[in-house]
């Protein structure tokens, strides 16, 4: 069937085969494609657009247990499903508009008496895929990122080309309540078969009307319902659905306001007391009712909050100062005049900086083994891999920050460099000789973030270190990112071809190649500056095919991500902007912080937070803003670091895994229910919990025990060098707005506060002000005042 702007077309059993938006000139299928799974092997035709679950009196259905019955005309389709208790109808309509596909489900009790429905699951699954090909033009144009929104009354789906070119596809709740939006992820990964690209894979998800969980499940989830229930004789209950095209974000909220949907201006994250702007518009024809805050205080008890006496309602909308007394999550609440209700979920921190030297200290006292440790000098959990070692450049890169360094600590990642990261992965100790760690191979990634711990050791004053001089770790920091980057150097096919991929570096190496000639190193300067500048214009030559988005995985943000950031940094913007805008559409908007995290799939086997991944892109993302100075990307850059802070949070509590002072878990999973691991639903963990699983899993831990936080670190430290001391003011329409900080009106102009724990610089690039404070002191707060910045100081 078909309008002006869809077509679709379905199985003999009534799931939608083809949904197809007909200006699209890439001709996406937005839907997964059975063919697809048939041709990759994926056993999973029974979760493809229309299919469902549904458990009645306890017995469970699902629409493969019969014929679904399809009537098809040119504008309306209807399928029929006929159980012994209950009857579900899909009506799918063009007729309605032109530009909209209508769908509704019906649930019909076809007894005379009451029947409990304690799990209905709906099979939403559009083209979430990372193909198992390496044709990029498939990757970016025929798949999608899903970024759900769940609400009582206004669910919806943002579902963003990879490429983010328009036409995306948004999905609209207009009547029912959707419980919540779940996922299950199909793979297969050849991590351990010396094959790349070795991963691929589809996340399938599903709208839940009804419970979502196996029976008698419980987490600590108090913010989205786990509810059933329950159709009297002969009662029928009904879901609407739209879909419709959009152009980018602000279309996306723009469309759901003609369908009655609230818009909203919120940051992700707020500071204990202090101010937090709130606001939202609603369409002309609906007023607020009502408007409360939800949270659970130190002692697990379930506050509300009235906040209608704060709420101002002008020309443009509703608007409150708020100011919260409580950390952990906060789901702010509007009742409409319409019964209809609609939330946003963010969180609500203690000041950073407790997180930074809590954390530090953590790894300092705690994971470090010292001289007689089971594995002397290192830092636990033990790992192969080089983002292990991200920890280190994080305390690092910590004491570098601040007024006074903690000797201890910096000597601690000293003596792990000397003692144990050097013999460990580089044979007899020389730089020149990488170990094959893995087996038959070793990996050239490993060598970026041992580059970067050594370089961060070179920059402290001698006096601070006792093994060798700063010159000394600078020279071992030049020679092992020579090894990272020069191909010549490898004797094997793999060690060549990662060599000349893009990677972490991007973060350092303009620091690394300043420090290398500030102090004499001229050969070196000029081999490691010719071969990086060999590699980003490599990668910007070929940006046209988006080549640097394959890294071991067929379609990888550790790709994409890095070759943004290297590429703003070395001048090629024209490049930049080609990648960045795969950025854009990596990094989730939603009306919860929680899922506005860079997209990524594999270490939960579900949409999900990685710490690690995640607060990379972020950090490449802040650098494309700093050459570009498009807002989009500073907006996206900070609601990806809001979610990466909650892998270190410890006072969040909506979810089962609670971390003690300085603990991390380094990923959450944002899907609930997580259905291949339904106690991973919304909490944080580890990937070791997959090693009872098996597979690949089985073989990169040792137990499933093992710390969840192995390859944190590397974020931290990116973290640090960006909004961990930067500020920014932009303009929205006729105001200034602030990320990373909040603002005050005064009698001497605007009080700007900073979030960020080691607060040295505000930005300000759409009138090109600025303030870098000298010799790194902290400025918590600064006055914005006829044009310029200007220290503030109670």
């Amino acid at each position: 069937m078909e309008n002006r702007k869809f077509l679709v077309d379905f199985s003999p059993n009534g799931n939608v085969s083809k949904l197809i938006l007909k200006n699209d000139p890439h001709r996406m299928n937005w839907v997964v494609d059975e063919d697809y799974l048939e041709r990759v092997h994926y056993e999973d035709k029974d979760k493809l657009f229309g299919n469902f679950w549904i458990a009645v009196n306890d017995k469970k259905y699902s629409s493969d247990d019969v014929d679904g019955n399809l009537s098809l005309s040119k504008e309306t389709a209807m399928v029929t499903y006929v159980f012994d208790e209950v009857e579900i109808i899909f009506n799918y309509d063009l007729k309605q508009s032109a530009d909209a596909l209508f769908w509704s489900i019906q649930l019909i009790n076809r007894t005379n008496h009451e029947v409990l429905i304690s799990d209905f699951r709906v099979w939403s699954s559009f083209a979430y895929v990372m193909y198992r090909i390496n044709d990029l033009n498939i990757q970016t144009h025929h798949s999608t990122a899903v970024f759900p929104s769940v609400s009582k009354s206004f669910t919806k789906l943002a579902c963003v080309r990879r490429s983010n070119s328009a036409p995306h596809l948004g999905l609209y709740q207009l009547d029912g309540e959707t419980k919540s939006v779940g996922t299950y992820c199909e793979y297969e990964n050849h991590f351990f078969e010396n094959v790349s690209p070795s991963l691929d894979g589809i996340l399938f998800h599903q709208l839940v009307l009804a419970g979502g969980y196996p029976q008698g499940f419980t987490n600590s989830d108090w913010i989205y319902s786990k509810d059933g229930f329950s159709l009297t004789s002969n009662e029928e209950k009904a879901w609407r659905f739209v879909l419709e095209e959009f152009e980018n974000q602000e279309d996306f909220y723009q469309v759901g306001k003609k369908y009655g949907h609230p818009v909203y201006h919120f940051e992700p994250l707020a500071i204990i007391h202090q101010p937090y702007d709130f606001s939202f518009t609603l369409s002309s024809d609906i007023s607020l009712k009502d408007a409360y805050v939800e949270y659970k205080d130190a002692n697990e008890a379930c506050k509300t909050q009235s906040i209608m006496s704060s709420m101002n309602r002008s020309e443009s909308g509703y608007q409150a100062a708020l100011i919260f007394r409580e950390p952990g999550e906060h789901k702010i609440s509007i009742e409409l005049d319409n019964g209809k209700i609609d939330s946003v979920v963010i969180n609500v921190m203690r000041p950073i900086q407790n997180i930074i030297n809590n954390r530090a200290e953590y790894i300092s006292n705690v994971l470090y083994s010292g001289a007689e440790g089971e594995v002397p000098h290192s830092y636990s959990p033990i790992s192969n891999q080089g983002e292990s070692l991200g920890k280190l450049s994080f305390v690092l890169k910590k004491n570098l920050l601040g007024n006074q360094p903690d000797i201890s600590e910096v000597q601690k990642v000293e003596e792990s460099c000397v003692n144990y990261i050097r013999p460990k992965w580089f044979v007899n100790g020389d730089f020149s000789k990488p170990s094959f760690l893995y087996g038959e191979f070793y990996r050239c990634m490993d060598f970026e973030y041992i580059g970067h711990v050594f370089y961060l050791l070179s920059r402290f004053d001698p006096s601070i270190l006792k093994h060798n001089s700063p010159d000394t770790y600078l020279e071992w920091a030049a020679e092992v990112f020579r090894l990272r980057v020069n191909p010549d150097l490898h004797h094997t096919v793999r060690g060549k071809e990662e060599a000349q991929m893009l990677g972490t570096f991007f973060l350092y190496i303009d620091g690394l190649l300043e420090e290398i000639k500030n102090r004499g190193l001229a050969d070196k300067y000029r081999e490691i500056q010719a071969l990086w500048y060999d590699i980003a214009g490599n990668v910007a030559k070929d940006s046209d095919t988006y080549k640097a988005a394959v890294t071991e995985h067929f379609y990888d943000n550790a790709g994409f991500g890095p070759a943004a950031g290297a590429l703003a940094s070395s001048g090629h913007i024209e490049a930049a902007e080609k990648y960045g805008e795969l950025l854009l559409a990596n990094i989730g908007f939603s009306n919860d912080f929680r899922a506005q995290n860079p997209d990524r799939w594999w270490e939960a086997l579900s949409y999900m937070i990685h710490s690690l991944w995640g607060g990379l892109t972020a950090a490449a993302t802040l650098k494309v803003y700093e050459k570009l100075r498009d807002t989009r990307y500073l907006k996206a850059a900070y609601r990806a670091t809001a979610g990466i802070l909650y892998c270190y949070d410890t006072d969040a509590k909506a979810t089962d895994r609670r971390l003690n002072t300085g603990e991390a878990a380094s990923t959450y999973s944002v899907g609930g229910p997580n259905i291949n691991r339904p106690d991973l639903s919304r909490n944080r963990f580890g990937q070791s919990t997959f090693y009872r699983d098996g597979g690949i899993f089985s073989k990169l831990f040792n137990k499933e025990e093992e710390t969840a936080d192995w390859d944190m670190g590397e974020e931290l430290a990116a973290y640090l060098d960006g909004f961990g001391k930067k500020t920014f003011l932009y303009k929205e329409g006729d105001q200034i707005k602030a990320i990373n900080g909040c603002i005050e009106l005064t009698e001497h102009g605007l009080l700007i506060r900073s979030y960020a724990p080691y607060p040295t610089e505000y930005h300000f690039y759409d009138a090109d002000v600025h303030y870098i404070s000298q010799n790194g002191e902290i400025t918590n707060q600064i006055l914005y005042s006829n044009g310029r910045f200007i220290p503030f100081k109670q």
